[in-house]
């Protein structure tokens, strides 16, 4: 099940919401380490409005949404995928920001992935972490001079 599904339907058990409410509640809730565009939010409403889960409930003109029976009795079934989808996103804490798509944020975390490879490899290798440890610098250096 795409994360999608229950945390939609675990945001719907507050209450009915809107499409881009939900888009903006996910983003606040995951401190931004989720942002779900209308390109995703949409089509995962159509879906679960089909199984049955949620149904429209339309009020001063906007198409809300809320938990159907079968919903709710879902989000308890699937509590402990929900309980651990927010569990990680509050773990992240402020570095939430630098975990989603883009730019510098991409390459920093693609750094740091590349960093650790490079330091389990350097292990027992002492002259490839001095090597590992000046390219660090420099780079640190680098940002520094910006």
């Amino acid at each position: 099940m795409p994360i999608e599904t229950p945390a939609i339907l675990s945001l719907l058990a507050d209450g009915p919401k809107n499409g881009y409410e939900l888009m903006k509640e996910l983003r606040v809730r995951s401190s931004g380490s989720y942002k779900m565009s209308a390109g995703t939010v949409y089509p995962a409403l159509q879906q679960l409005e089909d199984e049955g889960l949620i149904a429209p409930d339309p009020k001063d003109g906007k198409k809300l949404f809320r938990l159907t029976d079968l919903g709710k009795q879902e989000v308890e079934r699937e509590k402990p995928a929900i309980d651990e989808i927010w569990r990680r996103t509050s773990e992240l804490g402020d570095w939430a920001q630098w975990m989603g798509p883009g730019g510098a944020r991409s390459s920093a975390i693609a750094l740091i992935k590349t960093t650790s490879r490079a330091l389990k490899l350097a292990r027992g290798n002492p002259e490839l972490a001095v090597k590992i440890e000046e390219i660090l610098d420099r780079a640190r250096r680098d940002l520094e001079d910006i």
